[in-house]
């Protein structure tokens, strides 16, 4: 008989694996439609577990008691979600009732035999409608006769994929039914002989379907399996019965949150781990079962891909965690530097912890301690807190702590990951006392030196999880695993969700699929009749920023964007027709102006929309002082929900939402600021977070171009790798180099320390300084530059190294310590700007901005490599290169002028001087100016204009051709032309 390829055959192996792994066969006959339960399996697991209450509850006769019971059961499902009644059970009457029994704890007899009464079952052809008789799904899986999970199965050898059972959920599954609704269970699965995927509340064509696979070659998909189906993986192991216990204890959930539509309304969703989360955090806590605290781990999972979530699951896991019978953590910390995200893991860790009382936000530098001592096991704060929080803590000896770091980075390595260790290991400088008559001050001043060393080091009773999408080379080194490669150490992650897999499987957008660069084309004239001379390199950059940074430029360039989005954006209905876009400027002064621009036009246009704009501070605008909230009209902190909510579509930023932000409906970025390297990943990333409607994202950039955005990108595709460790004998060689500058003595740095480790007041500190400035004015330019920056660099390495290396030196914590002092009081070198004025000389001419064509930057598929810490700092300043100011213009000119025309002068003529005085003569124009409104006028004129090219077309085939292909180049020229007829009539009246 040959083999059985259909889907029936699929179905079989599913089924006969799970029934040989702990599941039952559960029959399509004993489903009671009406109150979706498997009566034959709730009624055994109570008859074993609970018998009085079979009896009380009337369950083998179909009588009102029966109804009453199974009808308050279906109450409390739709209620609170499938989840809950299994973890907490229901009341009914005078009687609790258990529904499901959890995982035991070790060398618990009891709770081990109530564990084994569970009953998983697994249902095939399940008739689950009760108008639709007929309908069925493949497999229902069910715990105790409730159901939990439904499963549409597809095999590829008869030319069907799990795309197809998608659609079949989309378009067969009615979401009325009460079996599909939220909560009533866990995930609805769709399931092929290659992949995986999982819905949690089906929506009909709107169902969003999310990928549940392992993933293969840092890809979507799953590996070849030698030893079966490649989707066995989620029968054999993530569906096991104890699998799938603790996923009911501890991931899936039914949550609260606000809905932005309809402020204080709440709305429901349910949650279930991505494989990745769920095998992330399994491989930690096995981990540290079973290697104790005192450990670090470095997960890169990319952007987008769930990190608040993982980290809340891994939390409230460890608080439970117990090693030879005891706890592995006394308390777990949550530190994020993202402010925006400090909310977001809170909210979540509390809505998936079960006992709420077990976890504390420390808001205030005191509340870390005030937690601690009431036995909050989980703790929730920033990285920048914990700096206060030195001399209000003091821990007992023996605890150990879990440190979950979101979103590392170099500030988790250098002194607030110093100040950090010192509050949890509870170490403090010693105070100077009168009992310490035996102790010299050179033995003191060790102590001390000691303790401050100490706490720097990594805590030995605390184990470092770091999350992070980009890592940098500091926190692979910090946070990676060591792993010896051809002579070297290389760091590498704990686990990886990469780039490419969370783009491959759909979950985050491909930002860099639809990357348009715009090149501006600007010419600049001289404005004085000599020709003085610049630093040509200095001078270049200042034209750039101020032909970018131009009114007429922050106008034209804020008129393309808005025209795109309304065209191209919202004109097609992208997101649904909710899509939103960010404005990514270079400073608060161009995102205000970039505000009112946007605001403007938008209004000219009429246009139903509005723009936010989001910046630090209270810069003065126009001669006024302005915050967020005096130009937007509502409090800074309501920037996120509002910008969910119309009219409002655009959020122009000035280094504000451009990490830690996320939001779905974002589909647009236009870039007006230089990026590079993980700057310009976590920028864009912005855009790739995922949504039901969204099916595409657009970049437009006026400032980079594709090879800068491509090298930032390449090393975080895959995994990301340390390529070697930092060379301590960087701090020695700088410290040689320092020394030998002789801006301080030996004497000077010991006395400095000595003060400042006894508590001096500050005014003693300050003469040792003031003294070793005024050694530091006497070098030339060129050393002050390379003091400088040797001690910057030689501050951050320690900084960083003293975490990480199994030895102290006292000279180092010294210089340390002294530098930091020193650096804030060092002048800037003595260089002269060569450049200055430059700006008074010139004017611009002419600018316009021209999209380039559409392009999808595609990245290496091989893992990224970055380099160690580098050691010295600048060593040296560029001399200046002189040059004059015409030939500065020129160069300029060529790099960044007008397209190139075959015939200059004529065409100067033609455009300047005799399509504006044809157009003028427009009958049509001359009546809209004398008896119309300016906005009317500019309309008949652009018509006039049109009529005028038409006309010259013959013998101006290359002007007509740009004017009709060049949006910006029609643009300029309307607006040119325009301004010149219009004033001019306008003088004339």
């Amino acid at each position: 008989m040959p083999t059985d390829t259909s889907e029936k055959a699929l179905e079989t192996i599913i089924v006969n694996s799970l029934t040989s792994g702990g599941w039952l066969a559960g029959s399509p006959q004993a489903y009671e439609r009406e109150y979706q339960v498997d009566l034959v399996q709730l009624t055994a697991f109570l008859e074993a577990t609970q018998p009085g209450l079979v009896d009380a509850f009337d369950l083998h006769n179909a009588s009102p008691t029966r109804h009453k019971f199974l009808s308050r059961l279906q109450g409390e499902i739709t209620k609170r979600g499938i989840v809950d009644v299994l973890r907490n059970g229901i009341n009914h009457g005078p009687h609790s009732v258990d529904l499901f029994y959890g995982t035991p704890t070790p060398g618990n007899t009891a709770a081990e035999e109530r564990y084994a009464q569970n009953r998983f079952t697994v249902t095939r052809q399940l008739r689950y409608s009760n108008n639709e008789t007929a309908l069925a799904l493949d497999l229902g899986l069910f715990v105790n006769g409730l159901p939990i999970a439904t499963l549409e199965l597809k095999n590829s050898l008869t030319k069907q994929t799990v795309g197809d059972a998608i659609e079949q959920y989309k378009r067969d599954r009615d979401p009325r039914e009460r079996l599909f609704e939220l909560g009533r269970c866990i995930a609805h699965f769709a399931v092929d002989d290659s992949e995986v995927y999982f819905c949690t509340q089906l929506a009909g064509k709107a169902s969003w379907f999310l990928p549940f696979n392992r993933g293969w070659n840092q890809g979507g998909g799953n590996p070849p399996n030698p030893n079966g189906l490649k989707t066995a993986y989620f029968w054999e192991e993530v569906l096991h019965p104890q699998s799938l216990t603790n996923i009911l204890e501890n991931y899936a959930q039914v949550v609260e949150e606000e809905n932005p539509k309809k402020p204080g309304k709440k709305k429901r969703k349910a949650i279930f781990p991505r494989y990745h989360q769920l095998d992330a955090v399994r491989k930690l806590l096995a981990d540290v079962q079973a290697r104790g605290a005192g450990q670090r781990y470095l997960i890169q999972h990319s952007a987008g891909s769930g990190k608040s979530n993982s980290i809340a699951w891994l939390a409230h896991q460890l608080v439970g965690l117990q090693r030879d019978g005891q706890p592995v953590f006394d308390s777990v910390v949550v530190v994020t530097d993202r402010r925006i995200l400090d909310k977001q893991i809170r909210d979540t860790i509390r809505q998936f912890a079960q006992v709420k009382s077990t976890v504390g936000h420390a808001v205030h530098s005191g509340d870390l301690r005030t937690f601690l001592q009431s036995g909050k096991k989980i703790i929730i704060t920033t990285v920048q807190k914990f700096p206060f929080i030195l001399d209000e803590i003091s821990l007992e000896q023996g605890k150990s702590f879990a440190i979950l770091i979101d979103e590392a980075h170099s500030s988790q390595s250098g002194r607030s990951a110093a100040a950090m260790n010192q509050a949890m290991s509870g170490d403090h400088l010693p105070a100077a006392s009168a009992d310490e008559g035996e102790q010299d001050t050179e033995d003191w001043i060790n102590e001390a030196l000691d303790k401050r060393m100490q706490s720097r080091k990594m805590l030995k009773n605390a184990s470092y999880f770091a999350f992070t999408a980009t890592p940098k080379n500091r926190t692979l080194e910090t946070f990676g695993t060591p792993v010896q490669q051809q002579g070297q150490v290389q760091h590498l992650p704990f686990h990886v969700y990469s780039m490419k897999q969370a783009t491959q499987e759909g979950f985050i957008m491909d930002v860099l699929k639809s990357y348009t660069p715009v090149q501006s084309y600007y010419r600049l004239v001289k404005k004085v009749e000599a020709d003085p001379e610049f630093d040509a390199k200095r001078a270049q950059k200042k034209l750039r920023n101020y032909v970018e940074g131009h009114q007429h430029a922050i106008r034209t360039k804020a008129e393309i964007m808005v025209d795109h989005f309304h065209e191209q954006v919202i004109a097609q209905q992208k997101v649904g027709g909710e899509a939103r876009a960010m404005i990514v400027t270079g400073s608060i002064q161009r995102a205000i102006e970039y505000f009112h621009a946007v605001r403007d036009y938008l209004s000219e246009r009429k246009s139903p929309y509005k723009a936010i704009v989001a910046f630090s501070g209270e810069p003065e605008y126009g001669g006024v002082k302005v915050t967020e909230a005096s130009l937007n009209g509502f409090p800074s902190q309501d920037i996120p929900d509002r910008i969910q909510e119309d009219p409002y579509r655009f959020l122009i930023c000035a280094d504000k939402f451009q990490t830690g932000y996320d939001e779905p409906l974002l589909h647009t970025m236009y870039v007006d600021k230089p990026l590079s390297g993980i700057k310009a990943v976590q920028t864009l990333s912005r855009l790739n977070r995922a949504h039901p409607k969204k099916h595409d994202v657009f970049v437009l950039d006026f400032q980079n171009d594709t090879e800068v955005i491509q090298k930032s990108f390449e090393p975080y595709y895959r995994t990301t790798v340390l390529s070697d460790e930092t060379d301590p004998n960087k701090l020695h060689d700088l410290k040689s180099d320092l020394d030998g500058m002789q801006v301080y003595s030996p004497e000077q740095v010991d006395a400095l320390v000595e003060l400042y480790l006894s508590g001096a007041q500050r005014d003693r500190l300050d003469p040792i300084l003031d003294a070793c400035v005024a050694d530091y004015n006497e070098l030339d330019e060129e050393q002050q530059v390379e003091f400088k920056g040797n001690a910057k660099s030689f501050v951050r390495i320690y900084s960083f190294l003293a975490a990480l290396l199994p030895y102290s030196d006292a000279a180092w914590e010294k210089l340390s310590i002294f530098l930091n002092f020193l650096i804030p009081k060092l002048p800037a070198p003595k260089e002269e700007d060569l450049s200055r004025g430059i700006l008074e000389t010139i004017d611009m001419d002419s600018y316009r901005a021209e999209k380039q064509a559409m392009q999808h930057i595609a990245l290496t598929d091989k893992d990224g490599t970055v380099d160690p810490t580098p050691g010295a700092g600048v060593l040296g300043k560029a001399e200046a290169e002189l040059d004059t100011l015409s030939h500065i213009l020129k160069a300029f000119n060529d790099q960044f002028g007008n397209i190139q025309w075959s015939d200059k002068d004529k065409l100067h003529k033609l455009i300047t001087e005799e399509i504006p005085a044809r157009v003028a003569e427009d009958i049509a124009y001359q009546n809209a100016m004398r008896n119309s409104s300016k906005q009317n006028a500019r309309i008949e004129g652009n018509k006039a204009l049109g009529r005028v090219l038409v006309a010259l077309m013959k013998d101006n085939t290359e002007l007509f051709k740009q004017y009709s292909d060049n949006g910006s180049f029609q643009k300029w020229m309307q607006d040119m032309v325009f301004d010149l007829t219009y004033n001019e009539n306008q003088r004339g009246l």
